[in-house]
């Protein structure tokens, strides 16, 4: 009877194992469908491994190729690297389609850790927000007080605004001064608001275009605004306007994830990320985490 049991316990473990061996296999595949569904935007390295990371501007503007560059030095990895703004990016977090974000919507953040999915949240560094506008400046923001006032002053000419409205940590910082002002813009019957459904630097370009105002982040403008002839710097200053970003990892945070996570706040990852830009446009694109930790929640 004990061999019958023995016998039929081996037989059920060969099988249980041989299960789990494909339930394993079906996840890795999936993911990897996932990846390739998702066409990521950029493909950086060649290692054995691979993650995927889902941000926005620092992807457009070229720091997350450099930063993987250089962590790529000691181990190499495969980057998938997916286009999208904060709410996006924490919504392909959210369901595990990533590895890992780099975002600035503070609040958001906070509740995606709260709720379980998100771990390793860790701030890596900062840039900010400018409202750019034409030259004239018909709403006369360059008078303004602090940037509800800004808002205001272009709520009351009616002066063309440009906003992303994608729920990307731009719109939300957008739309949180909106309330602030008392007022949320109606794209269906306030005209003078108009809506991309885009990324920073169309959106910029779009405000050029328009000769509209525009809340832009400071490191796309240092990158474009040679590019930009109908706009100017309005409006900088105001601590609200401060852009902390924040790194975090999924739920079942891949070491190598964790690693790159570990290496943003490292002084190599922090001397690309203080330094990025001012080669070439005189000017750094992002304040490091030390300068950071004034406005970091």
């Amino acid at each position: 009877m004990k061999k019958v049991k023995l016998s039929l316990l081996s037989k059920n473990g060969k099988v249980l194992g041989i299960v789990s061996f494909f339930i394993c296999l079906f996840f890795i595949l999936a993911k990897a469908y996932v990846y390739a569904e998702k066409n990521c935007t950029e493909v950086y390295g060649k290692g054995e491994t691979e993650i995927a990371i889902a941000t926005g501007s620092p992807g457009e503007l070229g720091l997350l190729k450099v930063l993987i560059e250089e962590f790529n030095k000691e181990k190499p990895v495969k980057v998938c690297w997916i286009k999208a703004g904060t709410g996006e990016s924490l919504k392909l977090l959210k369901e595990n389609l990533v590895d890992l974000v780099m975002v600035h919507a503070p609040d958001a953040e906070k509740k995606a850790v709260t709720e379980g999915w998100a771990t390793k949240r860790t701030l890596i560094g900062s840039n900010e927000f400018y409202i750019v506008g034409p030259k004239n400046d018909p709403a006369k923001i360059a008078e303004a007080k602090n940037v509800v006032d800004v808002y205001n002053r272009i709520k009351e000419t009616k002066s063309k605004f440009i906003s992303r409205g994608d729920n990307s940590g731009t719109h939300k910082k957008e739309m949180e001064i909106w309330k602030k002002a008392g007022y949320l813009p109606d794209p269906s019957k306030d005209k003078w608001y108009i809506v991309t459904k885009d990324f920073m630097a169309a959106s910029l370009k779009k405000a050029n275009d328009e000769k509209a105002y525009f809340m832009t982040d400071s490191s796309t403008w240092i990158m474009m605004k040679k590019d930009l002839p109908n706009l100017k710097v309005l409006f900088k200053g105001d601590k609200f306007l401060v852009n902390v970003y924040h790194a975090l990892c999924s739920k079942f945070c891949k070491p190598e994830a964790e690693k790159f996570i570990e290496f943003l706040t490292s002084e190599r990852g922090q001397e690309t990320i203080r330094s990025f830009g001012k080669a070439q446009y005189g000017e750094a694109f992002y304040n490091d985490l030390n300068y950071a930790k004034k406005y970091a929640e």
